[in-house]
């Protein structure tokens, strides 16, 4: 009888850590994405208030905002990926036993999250690293320079 119970133990969380995974995967994808409409948006502000505008350093300030906003966007983005790994190795692992491992049980998302959580200098200074990544810094960093450019050149 403890081996049937055990065996639909397994197969329910299975089901759950898959049904988390592709919620997870689902919402990553979105974050890519609305992170681009940041990145478009500073584009076009920074390209209005530059050209049509001839707006000084307001641009600078603009992108630089936006850029930062990108970088919390794409923290966001990252805990999210953190916790598909859990969920992943949990899957990989479930077939054969119970996770005893809370984080890798299904659904532990934010619980997950809140034993890792940083403080708010911890928070800021996350959200500033993912702001220097590559993929992240473009096309800021280059609208920066235009701005700056466009400054001089004036």
């Amino acid at each position: 009888m403890k081996t049937v119970a055990l065996r639909l133990n397994i197969f329910i969380q299975h089901t759950v850590l898959q049904r988390e995974w592709v919620t997870l995967q689902t919402q990553f994808d979105s974050y890519e994405k609305c992170s681009l409409a940041i990145k478009l948006f500073s584009i076009l502000i920074c390209c209005i208030l530059v050209f049509a505008l001839d707006a000084a350093l307001w641009p600078l300030f603009v992108v630089a905002i936006l850029w930062l906003q990108d970088g919390i966007w794409k923290t966001f983005q990252n805990r999210i990926g953190q916790r598909l790994e859990v969920v992943e190795q949990a899957i990989q692992e479930t077939p054969h036993h119970v996770p005893d491992n809370t984080s890798q049980l299904g659904m532990q998302f934010n619980i997950a999250w809140n034993q890792t959580r940083a403080d708010a200098i911890g928070l800021v200074s996350e959200y500033i690293k993912q702001s220097l990544k590559p993929t992240v810094a473009y096309p800021h960093v280059i609208l920066m320079a235009l701005v700056i450019g466009q400054l001089y050149a004036n």
